[in-house]
């Protein structure tokens, strides 16, 4: 039985990792799974279990909003992703586990150790979402012309 709110997980994490440009043994490795569970992971042919969705996500630095955004820009639908506090109270996220892996996207991207005051990071948050989206729309923008079968149906017809 499919799951909607979990359609695309698998290629959903393969985005994720690639986006850090990680392989596959090195987020393995890390998360305590082999290269070939990952591999059947981002593939569909398996679905993780929580605790390791958990420990794959954390070994990217990512959180379950990241993962959401992920599987809406998969699936297609990014009028659905979500700024991070999107829906919750103004209040500053509360800390994440111990350990650097604990940073948030932000922190890691800007190679601070130290947490930004928590407006600073929703703004840099919202800026990050709003590249990301400028990313998908020039890739959607440019997939177009790839499309083999106009030239081959204009070619067979004269």
């Amino acid at each position: 039985m499919s799951t909607p709110i979990l359609n695309g997980l698998g290629q959903a994490l393969r985005w994720l990792r690639d986006r850090q440009g990680k392989k596959q043994y090195q987020v393995a490795d890390t998360a305590g799974i082999t290269k070939g569970m990952l591999s059947a992971y981002e593939t569909g042919r398996q679905r993780p279990s929580l605790e390791t969705l958990e420990k794959i996500l954390d070994t990217l630095g990512c959180d379950l909003n990241d993962l959401h955004n992920a599987i809406q820009i998969i699936n297609g639908r990014p009028e659905k992703m979500k700024r991070r506090g999107e829906g919750v109270d103004e209040d500053p996220p509360a800390p994440r586990p111990e350990g650097g892996g604990g940073r948030s996207e932000v922190a890691r991207i800007l190679n601070r150790r130290d947490p930004l005051p928590f407006e600073e990071e929703r703004a840099f948050s919202e800026m990050l979402d709003g590249f990301h989206r400028l990313l998908r729309y020039f890739h959607e923008r440019m997939a177009p012309p790839a499309r083999p079968s106009e030239p081959q149906d204009d070619g067979e017809e004269k």
